[in-house]
């Protein structure tokens, strides 16, 4: 099951919320709160599915300059978006590498299946060629 917190309108820009650990933090705090009480999952058992950071609407503002003329100041603010999710398989190191040698099991097994064939093929072509070289030899 999923669980999901999305912190709107955050005042930092989209760029900058890499560094702002206070803001994705709070946003982690509670989409966990979320999970327990609203899903009755354990926090134990989640894992972070997705964290996403989506630009807001920016704020435009004048800031007023040499000769009459102004500037604008952009104020850009985001989304934060994080996914929780209790579904996804966790692969340790034991895991990956069991898998692996599994893996390196079958392709043995499939390399020793296609030689038998390549040899019973190689055959049957070596039978053909010696064939014609007699055939050759002859004339």
């Amino acid at each position: 099951m999923e669980v999901r917190s999305i912190y709107k309108y955050a005042r930092i820009s989209p760029f900058k919320v890499k560094k702002a650990a206070f803001l994705v933090g709070k946003t982690l705090k509670s989409a966990v709160a979320n999970a327990e009480n609203n899903a009755n999952l354990k926090p134990d058992g989640l894992v972070v599915k997705e964290a996403i950071v989506g630009e807001g609407p920016t704020l435009k503002r004048l800031m007023p300059r040499a000769r009459g003329s102004g500037s604008r100041i952009l104020k850009r603010t985001s989304h934060i978006r994080i996914v929780l999710s209790d579904e996804i398989l966790i692969e340790t190191r034991e895991t990956k590498k069991a898998k692996r040698e599994q893996e390196k099991k079958d392709f043995k097994k499939q390399a020793t299946a296609s030689e038998t064939s390549e040899r019973s093929t190689t055959a049957s072509k070596t039978g053909t060629k010696s064939k014609n070289r007699e055939r050759k030899a002859k004339r």
